[in-house]
């Protein structure tokens, strides 16, 4: 492990102090990545005891053996192991649970396997059931706000587009900066076929996320690849229209994982789709009434900014808003590319 700076000193110093003997709550979960309440409830399930609590300020303890078992339960809470499963794991000798981690994820495939049977029986029933869709021609009017940042990163690897019919972000990782730009400029040209023609050859060293917003009438469809969001802001109230494709996502989704582990685990930004040949992207359609505000944000901005709807639900003009959202991913050290953009309709 290799650190730099001033925030490398100060890893240097936890990881010294673990070596010395018990560290605080706060040290730990720094060394191990994740939250102290995360910790805390790893100490209710009784799966993460601390070795020490003192007794007259409940401060919790720990010791450097724990570290490597402190990341063996968040591994195994992503990948949804039932915390019964995960406590005799935790007791076994490393190739007995590697035996059982293997035995508990054959069946987690059987299982998804009937599922998927299931699934594909209900889809077709609903579809018989569905009635025509009807929409109007209204045309809506959009003023924008946009903010967008390349806080903590090297370089910038967002991406934005924004016109009167289309609102779109994406989210580039790996070795092309670039690679995110080209792919709107090519869905804006030709739609999501063409998109995926221009990352094709780049997937095996760069890759990137898509969330398209078509404006049509008083129509909005969206096309979604990876973890930016849409959210609607109807008469104060936000929704979230999108879902986060990331495996920590998911298990929030089935209740595997807390909101607080899933913001906080290392593996939080580990993608199960992105922009690649063969991808199955979300298509949304969603009818807009004046009134309405759309968000879209990168995860460099729901990540990190604090109380994000408050923010978002701010009676105040869009690029007001767009600001003072970025304002807030800046107080909370914007380790990120950051991207927003606002639409209100009217």
């Amino acid at each position: 492990m290799t650190f730099t700076g001033e925030d490398g000193d100060h890893e240097r110093a936890i990881m010294s102090g673990l070596a010395a003997g018990l560290v605080n709550i706060g040290d730990f979960a720094r060394a191990t990545g994740l939250t102290p309440k995360a910790l805390r409830l790893y100490d209710d399930l009784g799966l993460l005891l601390p070795a020490e609590v003192d007794a007259s300020s409940g401060y919790r303890r720990y010791a450097p053996d724990q570290v490597e078992r402190a990341r063996l339960v968040a591994s195994l809470r992503l990948v949804g192991m039932p915390l019964a499963r995960i406590r005799e794991v935790l007791d076994m000798p490393a190739a007995r649970a590697a035996a059982e981690v293997e035995t508990y994820w054959r069946q987690v495939e059987a299982d998804t396997a009937t599922r998927r049977t299931m699934v594909s029986v209900l889809v077709h029933r609903l579809r018989n059931e569905a009635r025509p869709m009807t929409t109007t021609t209204d045309k809506l009017h959009a003023e924008f706000g946009v903010s967008h940042e390349q806080g903590g990163r090297a370089s910038q690897q967002d991406a934005v587009l924004v016109t009167p019919e289309l609102i779109a972000v994406a989210d580039g990782f790996g070795g092309r900066d670039d690679l995110a730009g080209a792919a709107l400029t090519a869905y804006a040209a030709g739609g999501l076929a063409n998109a995926i023609t221009e990352v094709a050859r780049d997937v095996s060293k760069a890759g990137t996320t898509l969330t398209a917003v078509d404006l049509h009438g008083s129509t909005a469809r969206i096309t979604h690849i990876g973890d930016a969001r849409l959210y609607l802001v109807r008469d104060g109230e936000v929704r979230q229209v999108t879902h986060d494709h990331t495996v920590v996502a998911a298990m929030v989704e089935a209740g595997q994982l807390s909101a607080e582990e899933a913001r906080s685990h290392e593996h939080r930004s580990v993608l199960n789709r992105a922009l690649v040949p063969g991808v199955v992207a979300d298509e949304i359609t969603l009818d807009l009434l004046p009134g309405d505000r759309l968000v879209l944000t990168t995860d460099g901005v729901h990540t990190y900014a604090d109380d994000l709807d408050a923010l978002i639900t701010a009676e105040a003009g869009p690029q007001e808003v767009a600001d003072a959202v970025a304002a807030a991913v800046a107080a909370a050290g914007e380790p990120d590319n950051h991207t927003i953009v606002i639409a209100d309709l009217t």
